[in-house]
């Protein structure tokens, strides 16, 4: 194949990719701005090299008619979440998504590899718009932990070192590594309540410090210095205090005096 072809051939490939990290990741900001737990923590994407799909080509015999039916992750993404409970949540995300289409579940975690790989594999039907009308094309989402990733990003780099032939002795200190990356896994589900309690609460609170500042902020254009340093002190003083529910009291406290100064503001425009 030409290496004009390549580009036009991977192109859609590079727009799917890049539009769907972009809708998870505005996703995860969605969660986060409503406050809420987000099972997403980061979203990564790539598309295959050629050399990539050339090897995969060669080492499954696919023929250039059929590749872009056969090689289902020439785009691929991947998702990667805090606890082993988010996977699941994740691909019942996807499953409800109107924008893409779910035609094959790999199970990684209930079957997992011999090598000590855990993950799980969605591949999908994603439609981009190009030049020359709709192009539906084929994507892979993994969906891991990251202990999982940290793992698979390790083997892929020996697999790669070694040719695919990875030595015995190496083989299997990565089982021993997969094995305990499992229970590590596991040991934070234990304690994923107190965690995502504790998630929820800072982002909480970097919103209230953002409003709170704001609101000071604007008291300058319209209250005396004074009592707007006294209101900036008495905030610094709460903020001292790591007590989420008094920086509530305060924004709220905050709120009745600068809408107070609004109305003043109203009462004494001219008519």
């Amino acid at each position: 194949m030409e290496i004009q072809l390549w580009r036009e051939l991977l192109h859609p490939y590079e727009m799917a990719v890049e539009e769907i990290v972009s809708k998870f990741n505005a996703l995860r900001e969605e969660y986060k701005k409503n406050s809420l737990y987000s099972p997403i923590e980061r979203v990564t994407g790539r598309v295959k090299s050629v050399s990539s799909i050339l090897e995969k080509m060669q080492r499954k015999n696919v023929s250039f008619e059929n590749l872009e039916q056969e090689i289902e992750d020439i785009a691929g993404v991947r998702v990667i979440c805090q606890f082993v409970e988010d996977i699941e949540k994740v691909a019942s995300l996807i499953v409800m998504r109107q924008d893409m289409k779910v035609i094959e579940r790999k199970d990684y975690l209930a079957n997992q590899k011999k090598s000590g790989y855990r993950s799980l594999h969605l591949i999908v039907e994603y439609m981009v718009e190009t030049i020359h009308g709709p192009r539906r094309v084929l994507a892979e989402i993994q969906i891991r932990t990251m202990a999982m990733n940290f793992w698979a990003t390790t083997e892929h780099s020996l697999q790669y070192k070694y040719k695919g032939e990875i030595p015995p002795h190496v083989s299997l200190q990565l089982s021993k590594a997969a094995d305990a990356i499992f229970v590590l896994d596991n040991e934070m589900s234990q304690v994923r309540s107190e965690i995502i309690d504790a998630q929820i609460d800072s982002q909480i609170q970097t919103r209230l410090v953002k409003d709170i500042l704001t609101a000071i902020e604007n008291l300058y254009h319209v209250a005396s210095t004074r009592e707007v340093r006294k209101i900036q002190d008495e905030f610094y003083r709460i903020y001292s205090l790591h007590d989420l529910e008094e920086l509530k009291r305060f924004q709220k406290q905050l709120d009745i005096f600068a809408e107070g100064y609004r109305a003043q503001s109203v009462d004494s425009a001219p008519l």
